[in-house]
């Protein structure tokens, strides 16, 4: 996948990052058994992926066409050789 520049981008690296530290904090909560802790962890998790598409929505994701342009490079990598 390092061919399709899959998650480097601004907008995937936050939203990650949200979303781990919210899981990190859903798991010390439900350790220590604390429902609204862990449920709070949970909404940071979810925050994570809000805040990943809105920022993929401003223009920090990967650009559409980045699929297309990489189906093409594999298509020519993959095509039989003439001659």
């Amino acid at each position: 996948m390092a061919g399709s520049s899959h998650g480097h981008t601004p907008a995937a690296w936050t939203g990650v990052m949200i979303a781990f530290i919210g899981f990190c904090v859903a798991g010390a909560f439900m350790v220590m058994a604390q429902p609204a802790g862990f449920w709070a962890g949970i909404a940071v998790v979810v925050l994570g992926g809000v805040v990943g598409w809105v920022m993929s929505a401003m223009g920090m994701g990967q650009p559409k066409d980045a699929h297309k342009a990489l189906l093409m490079t594999q298509e020519r990598e993959t095509a039989p050789v003439k001659g």
